[in-house]
């Protein structure tokens, strides 16, 4: 007989629940909702934020029907419209007093319309994408030749400080094209000069060249140096674009890398290109300063910033001098000091180093803070004390915890873009044309489902209503993968999802055709059944790796579009292995496995071969 034991029964019924668990969301709709985000890079959405926030909803009155907290943002669903507008209008005077001086971003959004249930085990719907939902798509040239400029521009100063350092007289550095060009007096100093250039910038090849009687050093960037110079520009700039679009209170925007020097954001919801160019194009600035402790309040020499502290403003007063800019900052990461706390560690061009040199050697034990500057207005995003003379590396270090030294990292060095950007490519996707996107989206999923299931059944009969059967669970597991996942819904997904369903029938047509070829060669229905499932699985599992290896290949060279349909299509296959497989015959076994003597199955017209 054919029977599968209680625990794989019970293991394949508990994985259709949990797909059917996370599948519903995406069929509640959506319901108005509040968007808080932070308009400061210092400023957290934490769980203080969330409680008060709810604190407040509750003393004005307002009911909210659940929150949903992320490392970005907090949203809060409400009933209805009127009600949302209430909200946002009490959220924003509670966290903003100062509406001049706004600490958090309130937008307005939608959210689904999921129980609180659903919510409460992370059961979220999919995402909608750019061309389903709406919404504003910008293509970006980042300038890799402005991006290698800063670095050569910062270089020579690394190389005048160098010699400088070192006590090797030179008759000038300077830029020549992307190459640094030293001039030297004579041999001995050539090469004195080059074996401390060559340990001090590992980055540059350094060349000999000889004009008259002058002797020349030529120093060009590597072309691995090159390439990691531009993938640090993209990726800081990426990082820049994802603190400032937080500000237009997009749930799920796109920011992708596309070739070697583009970069695509996709803001689903927002219809203002206007606001949205603005805040993609806005420069941010560091600064650092000493803080002057003897003053409590701003003067003719002295202004004052806020440095947040769990949650908290905490006013700092500081010189006007500026010590140094954030064109001085090389670079800076997460790390631990001697102590083996958390700590940022900061370089500094040789510039920015000779200056903190002098700086911290004057003013010891004092304190001095890094001041981000965005939007024309400053916040202090660390403060610490001077313990010792320090020159172009030092590290930052305070009561910290790891995240939050990850962050400061961050910050300081995406404070600015890396490399200058212009937007060379810009268009809007109305909500109606998204709404009728997602239509003809669900028609043709929905009729190639019901056009595969109609075949299936007057083909093979009862084995083509199990098939179908299993084709639906394919499909329900598939959404609840993608919505586990909370990944982004565009057309070529549905495309995918469309595509998916063909293929995954194509393993219950190999076990139905095998089950009818035991029969033709005189197999018991028990046993064809058996033997249809067990020899089509060798099949099935070649059949679809080869089709899984194209998909890989599709999501590893391709990009946006062509990404989104192989993940859908990778994911479809794995999906469709399992319900093809091990779903049909669960089905099939409670059909027909407890009968002990079965004399045929409905498995359609049996097709044999003339007598001879």
């Amino acid at each position: 007989m054919n029977r599968y034991p209680l625990w794989k029964n019970l293991s394949i019924l508990l994985v259709l629940v949990i797909g059917l668990l996370y599948t519903l969301p995406n069929f509640f709709g959506e319901v108005p909702a509040v968007q808080v985000s932070s308009s400061r890079a210092t400023v957290k959405v934490d769980s203080k934020l969330e409680e008060r926030v709810l604190d407040a909803l509750k003393t004005a009155g307002i009911p909210s029907t659940g929150s949903i907290r992320d490392a970005n943002s907090l949203r809060v669903r409400f009933q209805n419209e009127d009600i949302q507008l209430k909200a946002k209008d009490v959220i924003e005077h509670t966290l903003n007093p100062d509406p001049k001086d706004p600490s958090y971003v309130t937008a307005l959004n939608l959210l689904s319309a999921s129980p609180s249930w659903l919510t409460s085990i992370h059961a979220m719907p999919m995402y909608l994408g750019l061309d389903l939902r709406g919404g504003v798509h910008f293509m970006l040239q980042v300038d890799m030749a402005g991006a290698l400029t800063k670095k050569l521009d910062a270089t020579v100063n690394d190389v005048r400080a160098l010699l400088r350092d070192k006590e090797i007289r030179h008759g000038g550095v300077r830029k020549d094209g992307g190459a640094i060009v030293i001039r030297v007096s004579d041999e001995a100093v050539r090469d004195k000069a080059r074996n401390a250039i060559k340990d001090a910038q590992p980055d540059l090849i350094i060349t000999e060249r000889n004009e008259g009687s002058d002797l020349l050093l030529v120093g060009n960037f590597s072309e691995q140096a090159k390439q990691r110079i531009q993938t640090d520009a993209i990726k800081q700039n990426m990082t820049t674009l994802h603190n400032r679009i937080n500000e237009l209170g997009v749930a799920e925007p796109v920011i992708q890398q596309q070739g070697l020097d583009r970069i695509v954001v996709q803001l689903p919801g927002v219809q203002d290109v206007t606001k949205a160019k603005d805040i993609l194009g806005r420069t941010a600035t560091l600064e650092v300063r000493l803080v002057d402790d003897t003053a409590t309040e701003a003067g003719p020499a002295n202004d004052v910033f806020t440095e947040n502290r769990d949650g908290i403003a905490v006013p700092v007063v500081v010189k006007k001098q500026v010590v140094l800019t954030g064109d001085r900052f090389v670079g800076a990461a997460a790390s631990f000091d001697q102590h083996g706390n958390p700590a940022v560690s900061v370089q500094l061009d040789a510039a920015g180093g000779r200056v903190m040199r002098q700086v911290t050697r004057e003013n010891m034990k004092k304190r001095m803070a890094i001041i981000l500057f965005e939007k024309d207005k400053g916040e202090a995003i660390s403060v610490a004390t001077i313990q010792g003379e320090f020159g172009n590396r030092f590290e930052i270090t305070g009561q910290f915890s790891s995240e939050e030294t990850n962050r400061l990292g961050i910050l300081i060095r995406s404070g600015s873009l890396a490399a200058p950007m212009q937007i060379i490519e810009e268009r809007t996707i109305g909500p109606s044309l998204g709404a009728e996107n997602i239509k003809k989206g669900f028609d043709s999923t929905l009729w190639g489902f019901i056009a595969i299931a109609v075949f299936m059944c007057v083909y093979y009969v009862m084995f083509g209503l199990i098939s179908t059967l299993a084709l639906g669970a394919n499909l329900l597991l598939l959404v609840a993968v993608l919505s586990m996942l909370q990944a982004t819904l565009t057309l070529p997904g549905i495309a995918a999802i469309a595509l998916t369903l063909g293929m995954a029938i194509d393993a219950n047509v190999l076990i139905n055709e095998r089950i009818r070829e035991e029969l033709r060669n005189g197999a018991t229905p028990q046993a064809a059944i058996t033997a249809g499932y067990d020899r089509a699985f060798d099949t099935i599992l070649d059949s679809n790796i080869t089709t899984l290896i194209a998909g890989v290949a599709l999501w590893a060279f391709g990009s946006g579009p062509v990404k989104g349909f192989a993940t859908v299509h990778c994911l479809g296959i794995l999906t469709s292995m399992f319900s093809a497989v091990l779903v049909s015959r669960m089905i099939a076994n409670f059909v027909y496995g407890r009968r002990r003597k079965l004399d045929k199955i409905a498995i359609g017209q049996i097709w044999k071969p003339d007598a001879q």
